[in-house]
C-alpha cells in the first residue's frame, strides 16, 4: 500500500539538535526515522512521545557510523520502514580535540567516518528514492568548517570536506533532489561528562557572536526544516546559524 505521508531519517536524532530537528520536522506532518548509536533509552523514548501524537509515526533504528556496511543497512532499513523518503538529515556528528602531534588513526576513523563518509554513503543509497519525492538532504556542517578550532583538525577537515561534498552533491542531483547544509555556532556545549571537550572558552565565544548570546536547538531545527520543505529554489547552500559568530571570527 503506497504511503502518502512524507518521510525523514535523521541521524544522530535521539538527543539535544538532533531530537529538536526530529521534533520540529514531525510537527510539520512528516513521519521521522530517528537514527541512534548507543542512546536505545532516549531513541525510544521520543519515537513513544512522537507516535503518542500521531501513531505509527516514529520508528527507531541503531547503527554505528563508523561502520561502512552499517551505514548501508541503514539506508535500507529506514527506506523500508514507509517504502520512501522525502528527506534525509546529516547530524550525527563525533567531535573532541586532535592536535596533529597526537591524531592517530582511531581519531581519523571516528571523525572523519561519522562527519564526513557516513553522510557520503547515505547520500549514495538514498538519492533515488529521495529523486523520486524530489526530496532534500540537510547536512549539519559547523562554522569551524571554515575558520578551524585549534587542535581540532581533523574535526575541521571533516566538516570542510562535509561542505564540498553538500555543494557538490547539489550540483550532480539537481534538479530532483536539493542539497544544503546548515552551520551551527555556539548552541550547546558538549555535557560536562561527555568525551567530547574542547570549548572551555564558551564565554570569550559567546561574546565574539554578534547577537551575545547562545543559540537554542529550535534555531537549528527551524533552519533545517526550512532548507528542507520551505525553500524549493535552495540548493547547494551553507547557512551560518551562529548568532554573527562567523563575523567577527577568532578561532578560538
Amino acid at each position: 500500500m503506497a504511503n502518502d505521508t512524507p518521510v525523514a531519517l535523521i541521524t544522530g536524532a535521539a538527543r539535544r539538535i538532533g531530537k529538536a530537528i526530529t521534533e520540529t520536522l514531525h510537527q510539520r506532518g512528516m513521519n521521522v526515522v530517528i537514527h541512534y548509536r548507543h542512546s536505545d533509552e532516549d531513541a525510544n523514548q521520543l519515537a513513544a512521545a512522537l507516535n503518542q501524537v500521531r501513531a505509527d509515526s516514529a520508528r527507531t533504528l541503531q547503527a554505528d557510523l563508523d561502520e561502512p556496511d552499517a551505514v548501508r543497512a541503514l539506508a535500507a532499513d529506514a527506506l523500508a520502514q514507509w517504502q520512501r523518503l522525502d528527506v534525509l538529515v546529516n547530524n550525527a556528528s563525533s567531535f573532541y580535540a586532535t592536535p596533529i602531534a597526537q591524531a592517530n588513526d582511531e581519531d581519523w576513523t571516528r571523525l572523519m567516518h561519522s562527519n564526513l563518509r557516513a553522510p557520503l554513503l547515505l547520500t549514495q543509497a538514498l538519492a533515488p528514492a529521495l529523486g523520486e519525492q524530489r526530496g532534500s538532504i540537510v547536512n549539519l556542517i559547523d562554522v569551524y568548517a571554515q575558520k578551524p578550532l585549534f587542535e581540532h583538525s581533523l574535526y575541521c577537515m571533516a566538516k570542510a570536506a562535509l561542505a564540498s561534498l553538500t555543494i557538490s552533491s547539489a550540483r550532480e542531483l539537481g534538479p530532483n533532489v536539493r542539497v544544503n547544509g546548515v552551520a551551527p555556532g555556539p548552541i550547546m556545549w558538549p555535557e560536562p561528562t561527555s568525551p567530547e571537550q574542547g570549548q572551555m572558552n564558551q564565554q570569550d565565544i559567546v561574546a565574539a557572536t554578534a547577537l551575545k548570546r547562545t543559540g537554542e536547538p529550535s534555531d537549528i531545527a527551524n533552519a533545517v526544516t526550512w532548507l528542507a520543505l520551505d525553500a524549493p529554489f535552495v540548493t547547494g547552500q551553507v547557512v551560518a546559524v551562529d548568532g554573527g559568530r562567523s563575523l567577527s571570527f577568532s578561532g578560538g
